[in-house]
């Protein structure tokens, strides 16, 4: 599924051709989403301005003069800015046009995404408001770290995961931010040590501004709005290596299930 640094990356994409333009048509071919599309949504949405784009999480906002459109991508979702005309595929389920001449394609095979529209404060809204701090942030740091998981004895893994901790820290970067930082998986939240933690929170930081850099990972299905593909999971040193010599000693990677999620690590480098 698209993570924060695919999604990131789809937010610069988009963001040169869609901010400060007008909605001049909205075409719904499917409303079964997530959560149902609003059928009035094409009349909400014509004729009002996009003034901004941002991300909180790996939501996408479009603040608009009425209100915010907020997009998650879900599973498989993909947004496209393409030129007005293109057909439509399959899996292409809303088309936004612009006064520029440009429309902003919402594509999604397996319909877990979400297009929302709210005329609350978008940071107010249910989605997103128990949420923890963004991990690119200051607000994201050892300090704040360990006074979230201080009475926490779930793995550490699990605990970076956790949005309600820290947003965006999903699987492929947790797995390669643990093994930098010579954390191993399992290990309790609330028996990492501030050393430990001060290098996690470092290596949070590096391993999802490096995969910004390099344009997202390319997993499965997600492709940049541009439509070329990410590059940062040719660099990867833990995730889906199992079997594999690790990149920094003898060590041979190896994978266990954590919290229902593949969890690769190397046992020399992060002992238990």
């Amino acid at each position: 599924m698209p993570e924060l640094p695919e999604v990131e990356t789809t937010l610069r994409g988009i963001t040169p051709y869609i901010k400060a333009q007008t909605i001049t048509k909205v075409i719904v071919r499917h409303f079964g989403l997530r959560w149902p599309i609003d059928e009035n949504i094409a009349a909400i949405l014509t004729k009002q301005t996009i003034h901004s784009v941002e991300r909180r999480a790996k939501y996408l906002l479009l603040h608009c003069d009425n209100g915010t459109l907020m997009i998650h991508l879900g599973m498989s979702g993909r947004l496209s800015v393409l030129d007005k005309g293109i057909d439509a595929q399959k899996h292409d389920h809303v088309d936004i046009e612009l006064s520029n001449g440009y429309v902003l394609r919402f594509t999604d095979p397996r319909r877990f995404g979400a297009i929302i529209w709210t005329e609350e404060s978008p940071i107010e809204h249910s989605l997103i408001n128990h949420l923890g701090p963004e991990p690119l942030s200051d607000d994201f740091n050892a300090t704040y770290l360990k006074s979230a998981i201080k009475n926490r004895k779930v793995a550490i893994k699990t605990a970076i995961m956790n949005g309600e901790i820290v947003v965006g820290v999903g699987n492929i970067y947790a797995n390669e931010a643990l093994h930098l930082s010579g954390i191993h998986p399992k290990k309790a939240a609330n028996k990492v040590t501030t050393a430990q933690l001060n290098k996690l929170v470092d290596n949070i930081k590096h391993v999802l501004n490096k995969a910004i850099k390099a344009g997202g990972t390319t997993l499965k299905d997600f492709r940049k709005s541009d439509g070329t593909a990410g590059y940062f999971a040719q660099e990867l040193h833990v995730y889906g290596r199992n079997g594999q010599q690790c990149n920094h000693c003898e060590g041979t990677i190896e994978v266990v299930k954590l919290a229902q999620r593949a969890t690769y690590y190397c046992p020399l480098c992060q002992k238990a």
